[in-house]
């Protein structure tokens, strides 16, 4: 639990002015809206401190734009992204002393999200709403190195066709925690789940999405209408593109050519990167070339490029690093 959190309610068709608070708790009636009908929707961004001394969060406008268009497929009042920003600076700032030191591999990661808080028990929108931001400090993710991981092809489905896999709400990430659970029972430390439809194309992990390094050195990222648009894997593929000189595909991705690459990861905020080096359907293991031992030096090369811009080591694209202090 960090110092404060912000807090912004709708009410009567206007958000009201937000206020920063200790309290980390609520109290909600047992007729909430979001109790029955799940509307909710979160973000997750980090805070980095530099070795000048200066803190900074890394492309926070992208969470701002993403959080918009995810109300808006919820039906829940969009909050402005212009205030979202400002929010965001506001908890930071309040929280200065829970941002980790620079050099430790440790973060502070910042958890915006947006829930119906009005009454409603027939089945629709709800007329009120509650949007928090709230912070804690999060160790390094790899203590020892980045190891590849094994994961499996899930026998169940993350998101429906034409449903909301594209945006981030909860519910999509409660619809991933039985598969998540099967995998680990199972030995496995993630899924890969295919699209719903034809069960032959890759979509994303549980909360990650899957890039891909074919044998001649081009990033291939999946393409589906239910895959959630991962900053991360934006800015991989713009990076890749742009200051690394490689050739990208952002295209579907059937599984059968999977076993061709020579590289596999799941890229998101809290790891950046995981390499992968196994995979397992039922009756098949894929091995990736690059192995088990080390993440591939393509992966690499474009972890420690991103890594490198959120940690002040690299200078990036104009608008990626929003100051705080």
């Amino acid at each position: 639990m960090t110092d404060k959190r912000y807090v912004s309610m709708w009410k009567d068709g206007k958000w009201d002015e937000g206020k920063l608070v200790e309290d980390g708790t609520f109290q909600i009636s047992e007729c909430a809206g979001i109790l029955h009908y799940c509307q909710e929707i979160f973000e997750g961004l980090k805070a980095y401190t530099w070795e000048d001394g200066s803190v900074v969060a890394f492309r926070p406008d992208l969470n701002a734009e993403r959080m918009y268009d995810s109300a808006g497929r919820m039906e829940m009042p969009p909050f402005p992204k212009d205030r979202f920003l400002k929010a965001v600076d506001e908890v930071i700032k309040a929280n200065l002393r829970w941002v980790p030191p620079y050099g430790s591999g440790a973060t502070l990661y910042i958890r915006p999200l947006m829930f119906a808080y009005g009454n409603v028990i027939g089945v629709k929108p709800a007329d009120e709403y509650m949007f928090r931001i709230f912070c804690t400090p999060v160790g390094p993710y790899y203590k020892g190195g980045a190891k590849p991981i094994t994961i499996c092809v899930s026998d169940f489905d993350r998101a429906a066709p034409h449903g909301t896999g594209d945006i981030k709400a909860g519910l999509n990430y409660a619809m991933s925690l039985h598969a998540h659970t099967v995998a680990h029972q199972n030995g496995f430390d993630e899924n890969m789940f295919l699209d719903p439809q034809t069960r032959t194309f890759v979509e994303e992990a549980g909360g990650a999405n899957f890039v891909f390094i074919t044998k001649d050195g081009t990033l291939v990222t999946p393409k589906s209408n239910s895959i959630l648009p991962s900053i991360t894997r934006r800015s991989l593929v713009y990076l890749a593109e742009n200051v690394l000189g490689m050739k990208v595909e952002h295209r579907p991705v059937r599984f059968d050519e999977v076993k061709d690459f020579a590289e596999a990861g799941l890229c998101g905020t809290a790891a950046v990167i995981s390499p992968v080096g196994r995979i397992v359907a039922k009756d098949q293991t894929i091995d990736l070339p690059s192995g088990m031992g080390d993440m591939g030096p393509v992966l690499k090369k474009l972890y420690n490029t991103i890594t490198g811009i959120q940690q002040g080591k690299i200078e990036g694209p104009e608008g990626w690093i929003r100051k705080i202090c």
